[in-house]
């Protein structure tokens, strides 16, 4: 089964239990690193998520992914936070970061960069807007190779 197919069936296995205790699914890999394959799936709530939280979700999904045998290759499942750099993958990552600072890269250079760090003004599905310093930059959505909140220090 292939990685995007991989992360569907277990985004489909996981979601109804995710929905019922209210966990927001930030996101799943299924990566190869070193000989090992690592099923990682990323997962928040309001208020932020902790260690058993994680154990339950874990506990879930390894006894659905048993039942299901979804993946032919050996496996190592984790489930986390995403972190205080959290990325931002779906629309409503972006809305809820608007005024928050993040850190953006583009496939190709906008006014001669590919990096951004900045305000998050505006998002609309189409259209980034990240203030960077003095100056706004509106970036095409889909120029955009990564998003993720970022850490002032």
């Amino acid at each position: 089964m292939s990685t995007p197919n991989i992360k569907s069936v277990v985004e489909n296995m996981l979601q109804p239990y995710l929905d019922e205790h209210q966990f927001e699914l930030v996101d799943i890999e299924y990566v190869k690193e070193g000989s090992s394959w690592f099923l990682r799936v990323f997962v928040d709530k309001d208020g932020g998520i902790d260690i058993e939280d994680c154990g339950r979700i874990s506990e879930y999904l390894s006894l659905q992914l048993d039942d299901n045998d979804p993946i032919t290759d050996a496996y190592f499942l984790e489930v986390s936070s995403p972190g205080a750099e959290r990325p931002l993958k779906k629309p409503k990552d972006y809305e809820k970061s608007i005024g928050k600072h993040v850190f953006v890269t583009t496939y190709e250079p906008v006014q001669g960069l590919k990096e951004f760090e900045g305000t998050l003004v505006s998002y609309d599905g189409e259209t980034v807007v990240v203030r960077v310093g003095k100056k706004e930059y509106e970036l095409s959505a889909s120029k955009v190779a990564s998003a993720r909140l970022a850490i002032v220090f």
